[in-house]
């Protein structure tokens, strides 16, 4: 994702030539990246339901997920007016969180739901949608002029799939994904401390995957943007 957005911003700043919105070469790689993304927000729901997450809790992480996604939303419009994100991935993972929570007891259901609404906006489409009031549902006859769109629909049944599969691996392996990261290195990496230092700063960016989301953009454009003032000719 960081090396994406990375050559996201390279195509930003004209530092090289690529077309994010229409080649495939970089479409299919949000199409993955995304996908990624909305299967491991599944799986996140699966453990923590199965831990016994109380709803206080969720509401709270919750709570930081949209706080996030306004942040996303206003800088986006200082950048890209024109296309700025109204209904982006932390958008959709705000309301899809909250369908998945709810929906978790449904167990095997999520598998054969998950289909319905992947294939869905492929069958259904109205103009009623094609609203940034209304585009959020997915069943748009366009698709919105926006830097990013992550519509419930089809991506909802994305992370459905996660949710179900990771609670199959839970019934049937439940300390493999139950238990904290500490407690399941790979046992190959546990006498090579390479290895162990990789794993712990893989769990570590995993337990503060948000906090890099919102941080590497930033980044990545104030890197570029000093790089650019201080190798331009003077005068």
């Amino acid at each position: 994702m960081a090396l994406f957005h990375f050559c996201f911003d390279l195509a930003n700043f004209r530092l090289i030539e690529a077309n994010f919105y229409q080649d495939p070469f970089w479409t299919w790689q949000r199409t993955a990246i995304l996908s990624t993304f909305l299967l491991c927000a599944g799986a996140g729901q699966a453990i923590a339901t199965h831990r016994g997450q109380t709803w206080r809790r969720f509401w709270l992480r919750w709570a930081q997920i949209v706080g996030c996604a306004l942040l996303v939303s206003l800088g986006s419009w200082w950048m890209f007016p024109l296309s700025y994100i109204s209904f982006g991935v932390l958008h959709g993972m705000a309301v899809m969180l909250i369908i998945a929570r709810l929906s978790a007891p449904l167990g095997r259901w999520l598998w054969p739901l998950g289909v319905v609404a992947i294939l869905l906006p492929q069958l259904v489409q109205h103009p009623l949608f094609d609203t940034r009031w209304t585009n959020w549902v997915g069943l748009v006859t366009r698709k919105p002029i926006t830097e990013d769109f992550v519509p419930i629909l089809p991506w909802l049944g994305v992370m459905w799939w996660g949710l179900a599969g990771t609670q199959w691996l839970l019934a049937r392996q439940p300390t493999l994904l139950g238990s904290p990261a500490s407690q399941i290195t790979p046992s190959s990496q546990r006498g090579d401390n390479t290895g162990s230092v990789v794993w712990r700063g893989l769990t570590t960016l995993g337990q503060w995957s948000l906090t890099f989301y919102m941080v590497h953009q930033p980044v990545f454009i104030g890197g570029l943007t000093a790089w650019l003032y201080l190798t331009r000719p003077q005068g």
